[in-house]
């Protein structure tokens, strides 16, 4: 399943990515530090929302209490839940 997710307090707009059971590949990142979350999505590929809430969860930017990559994890974590349910 594609899935959009709007983040909030963060740079970055919003993130796509494809989630097939727990497993989250293909992710985009709109707006934000186009190098950094290049980066990160590269990392990441492949892994599972475990994997990724365990690495990345919590991860703050600045003065901010999130971060692109801690709200990966709200949307990982968002996109599987709502897809038990589909």
């Amino acid at each position: 399943m594609d899935y959009t997710y709007k983040t909030q307090m963060v740079c970055a707009q919003e993130i796509s990515f494809h989630i097939d059971g727990n497993v989250i590949t293909n992710i985009s990142f709109y707006g934000g530090c186009n190098g950094n979350l290049k980066a990160v999505s590269k990392l990441v590929d492949g892994w599972t929302v475990e994997q990724i809430e365990e690495k990345l969860k919590g991860n703050t930017c600045g003065r901010r209490p999130t971060s692109c990559a801690d709200q990966l994890c709200l949307a990982v974590r968002e996109a599987y839940e709502k897809s038990k349910t589909a």
